[in-house]
């Protein structure tokens, strides 16, 4: 089967979902970039210019200018129905909030041609939480990325009970054509293959720090040599930003509201998001998080 989704609308311009845009331009399609107010759009535009340069650095192939031809097929917008007018996809990004994206749903089920395919990159969320929000769950599914897609190039594909399999099918195709490994889910899994392994490993080590039994730093040593991984859990909460794992923490048990609250008290509230507010370390990884003894 061929790529048949050469139009692409993301909504959503903050860290992975302008990683999302970018790498969809890159590989050829024409993309529109949705956020909800101009001021929005203006940090996003900063944000894809600096996804140009980092590719032209990292990515093989974005040099020569392929980098800046992507920038070209990127249009930005906060018209909802005129970003969603020709869309064959709709890839949703926005922030993990059940009704929010629900509330999205019913406008796009609304606004968007009977063509168009909708695919939440919810972290945590099963598509069946929101199907029925969309107006058309056989043309809705999952398509998760993880964060720096260029370089970790995975996209995991899963759907309900009832999403057409040629509409599966379609997807994992998209997913290659824009350089993307698809990893099909057989039947639904919060939080995937990823984030079942991932935000076990993060909570457990915002449990270590907020509870006082190590420093952050520490933590990330220990995992480093212990492992072998080139970064530690808090390094990769600098990685990914702290508003996605503080929504997930937020919405869960009462353990994990102390430490949604442990992480806004000691980070957010301070404005300390890693790379999202640019502290990095020699290493290009950001550190405002991992430095901090919490």
């Amino acid at each position: 089967m061929t790529n048949s989704i050469k139009t692409v609308t993301v909504l959503g311009t903050g860290v992975l979902g302008s990683q999302i845009a970018f790498q969809t331009a890159f590989k050829d399609c024409t993309v529109t970039a949705y956020d909800v107010n101009d001021k929005v759009l203006e940090a996003a535009r900063d944000r894809f210019e600096k996804l140009a340069e980092t590719y032209a650095n990292e990515v093989p192939g974005a040099r020569d200018g392929a980098a800046e031809k992507a920038l070209s097929r990127l249009t930005l917008t906060s018209d909802l129905a005129a970003a969603v007018a020709h869309a064959d996809l709709v890839i949703e990004a926005i922030p993990e909030i059940l009704d929010l994206k629900r509330n999205t749903y019913r406008k796009l089920g609304e606004l968007a041609p009977d063509k168009t395919i909708f695919a939440t990159n919810s972290s945590t969320l099963l598509p069946s939480d929101l199907k029925d929000a969309t107006g058309r769950p056989e043309k809705f599914l999952a398509l998760h990325f993880a964060n720096r897609v260029w370089q970790f190039n995975t996209a995991e594909v899963m759907g309900t009970a009832d999403t057409d399999p040629d509409v599966f099918a379609r997807v994992v195709e998209f997913a290659k054509a824009i350089g993307m490994v698809p990893i099909e889910l057989h039947k639904e899994k919060a939080g995937y293959v990823l984030n079942s392994l991932l935000v076990p490993l993060l909570n457990a080590a915002a449990e270590l720090a907020a509870g006082g039994y190590a420093d952050p730093s520490a933590v990330d040593t220990t995992w480093r040599i212990a492992t072998g991984a080139p970064v530690g859990p808090f390094q990769i909460y600098d990685i990914i930003g702290l508003t996605t794992p503080y929504n997930i923490m937020a919405s869960g048990d009462a353990e994990a509201q102390k430490l949604a609250a442990w992480l806004k008290e000691n980070y957010i509230d301070k404005g300390k998001l890693g790379l999202a507010t640019g502290e990095t370390s020699p290493r290009g990884r950001g550190v405002s998080v991992s430095r901090r003894s919490g």
